[in-house]
């Protein structure tokens, strides 16, 4: 079975109706509801970006803890900001239930046209503090995407504006630097306070 195959199919939107399904389910089980996990973890490329205070942002950058990884842009009306609140309150959830272990939320913009680290930084912390942001050149980005089976696509509004469409999953990134699962939309706080603890080793 091709698991990379079956990762940007989720990634692409097609099993919304699963997680839809799977929302009515009971929490604190034993396995996860609604996170694909891989079965061989995926290693992070190189590549080179900078996050909100300038400082370079590798693969090593993502060793050492548990991380949740959205790619988004400041620009984008609804999806993102959405999907970043739902992040904050799953750690908030977590944090309240005494989890040992909170996911880093990290954002990476698929916008690096508009979206310079100042103007990141300042928009990821409106979620919360310890929150990562990630820019840089669209050449290094696309190494990432690239990887993980992420699609996103300018599009045109009008003459001088445009939006950017994309993938809507959360990647986990586990300590070694490794994508270890992914929560596609519609992003549900149940099944995450749930499914981390299962998949981090928390339950």
């Amino acid at each position: 079975m091709n698991y990379k195959n079956i990762l940007i199919s989720i990634l692409l939107g097609t099993t919304v109706a699963t997680g839809i399904f799977l929302a009515g389910k009971v929490n604190n089980s034993t396995e996860a509801l609604s996170a694909l996990i891989i079965p061989k973890p995926i290693e992070l490329p190189n590549f080179y970006l900078l996050d909100q205070a300038n400082e370079p942002v590798t693969a090593d950058t993502f060793r050492g803890q548990w991380d949740l990884v959205f790619f988004g842009f400041t620009n984008c009306p609804d999806i993102c900001p959405t999907t970043l609140q739902t992040l904050t309150t799953v750690k908030h959830e977590l944090k309240k239930a005494k989890s040992k272990t909170l996911p880093r939320i990290v954002l990476v913009s698929i916008d690096p046209q508009r979206d310079t680290p100042t103007i990141l930084g300042k928009y990821v912390g409106h979620f919360g503090k310890n929150n990562l942001a990630v820019t840089g050149k669209i050449d290094e980005i696309i190494k990432l995407t690239s990887a993980l089976g992420i699609y996103f696509e300018k599009t045109t509004v009008d003459d001088e504006n445009y939006s950017v469409n994309h993938s809507a999953a959360v990647l986990l990134i586990n300590p070694d630097a490794e994508l270890s699962a992914l929560f596609s939309a519609p992003h549900l706080l149940a099944n995450y306070v749930n499914d981390l603890p299962v998949i981090i080793g928390d339950r």
